[in-house]
Formats: structure tokens, C-alpha cells, sequence
């Protein structure tokens, strides 16, 4: 009984190297490529997130105006209640 090695048709052995050979030679573009894309999402989700934030703080920073605008009017409102108040309890 021959050996099975020996009985391999050449092109088939010439095609299955060639596959390994274009695997092997496409792997660090493969690589390189993975690697920009999954940066590119790194960064797009930290512009998203710093735009987010940004938006938030605005807001935050509105209502803190406001309040204090709020609270500057009614400190005169405040005082002349207590002004009168004083007047009106001395007689």
C-alpha cells in the first residue's frame, strides 16, 4: 500500500499553501484596519459624551441663574416685609 502523502495531486498542496500564504498576508491589514475602526468609535463616543456634558452644565448653569436673579429681586421684597412688619408691631 503506497503512502497518502505521496499520492496528493501537487496542485492541490500548491493551492492549500497559497490560502495560507494569502491568510497570513492579510492578517496585519486586517489588524490595522480593526484597530482604526475601533479608535475612530473610541473617540466619536468621547466627542458624544463631552457634547452631552456640555448640554447638561448649560442647563444646570441656566437654572442657577435664574435662581439667583430670583433670589436678588426678592431680597428688597424680603427686607421691605420686615421693615414693615417692624413698623406695624412697634404700635
Amino acid at each position: 500500500m503506497a503512502d497518502p502523502a505521496v499520492i496528493v495531486n501537487p496542485q492541490i498542496t500548491d493551492a492549500v499553501t497559497q490560502t495560507n500564504v494569502k491568510i497570513l498576508g492579510d492578517a496585519p491589514g486586517m489588524a490595522m484596519g480593526l484597530l482604526y475602526q475601533a479608535t475612530a468609535q473610541a473617540l466619536a463616543n468621547a466627542a458624544h459624551n463631552a457634547t452631552t456634558a456640555q448640554q447638561n452644565a448649560n442647563t444646570i448653569l441656566q437654572a442657577t441663574t435664574t435662581q439667583g436673579v430670583a433670589l436678588l429681586y426678592g431680597v428688597d421684597t424680603a427686607s421691605t416685609a420686615v421693615g414693615i412688619a417692624k413698623i406695624l408691631s412697634s404700635k
